[in-house]
């Protein structure tokens, strides 16, 4: 575990809440939009914490698909 990275996403508490479900049942693979659903969270605000737990190294894209015109990416914890 990259602590400083960690402690970095731990200033606003999404980003834990987002690492805690991808990390329920030694791992799960989810899309922004799932998280959106399971944290009840706007879709725009989990997207933006993903996008920096990602940039961080702490999730990573391990799946995409089409979706009406946007791809869907699929993360899971690094």
């Amino acid at each position: 575990m990259k602590w400083e990275l960690l402690a970095r996403a731990n200033t606003h508490p999404l980003p834990v809440s987002i690492l805690e479900v991808l990390n329920i049942d030694d791992g799960r693979t989810l899309s922004p939009r799932d998280l959106s659903v399971e944290l009840q969270a706007p879709l725009t605000t989990v997207n933006y914490h993903v996008t920096a737990l990602r940039h961080s190294r702490l999730v990573e894209v391990v799946d995409e698909r089409q979706v009406r015109g946007a791809i869907e990416h699929f993360y899971e914890l690094a």
